[in-house]
């Protein structure tokens, strides 16, 4: 038997995350492969699937990163190895809340970082989404971060 290349994490299906759409796609959040994270993009929702913030571009980035820094620890990571964040913006005016609020969560880590302003996401409430790629260093253990 072959060892798994990668790791899925909270995995779903999107009929069941998105009843008022039809659709039928197997995701997860996040994907551990090799040493490498990547985070499915993060929006104002909590994994029960209620929405923070309606309305608020600032709270809905709050809970994204919430789920960011779950879904890391969850794949052996945290958030003081993100190295990439992939930000979408409904709004360009939403740019200083949301990236201030990122940034609280990302003080101190330099990630390199790509922001967009687009048309939509995928439900009108969602105001914000961020995705981030992470690594684990070799050797690492999620307790090195509390001995920091």
């Amino acid at each position: 038997m072959t060892q798994p290349t990668h790791t899925r994490i909270r995995m779903f299906n999107t009929k069941d995350t998105y009843p008022n759409q039809s659709l039928d796609n197997d995701l997860c959040q996040a994907v551990r492969a090799g040493n490498t994270v990547y985070v499915r993009g993060q929006i104002g929702t909590d994994f029960a699937g209620n929405l923070v913030g309606l309305g608020d571009p600032r709270a809905q980035a709050e809970q994204a990163m919430k789920n960011v820094k779950q879904l890391l620890e969850e794949a052996g990571s945290d958030l003081s190895h993100v190295v990439k964040t992939t930000t979408y913006l409904t709004d360009v005016r939403f740019r200083e809340p949301v990236y201030r609020e990122v940034g609280k969560w990302l003080k101190g880590v330099f990630p390199i970082s790509t922001g967009l302003t687009v048309v939509a996401l995928g439900q009108p409430e969602w105001l914000m989404e961020i995705d981030v790629i992470a690594v684990i260093p070799e050797g690492w253990t999620p307790q090195d971060s509390q001995r920091a």
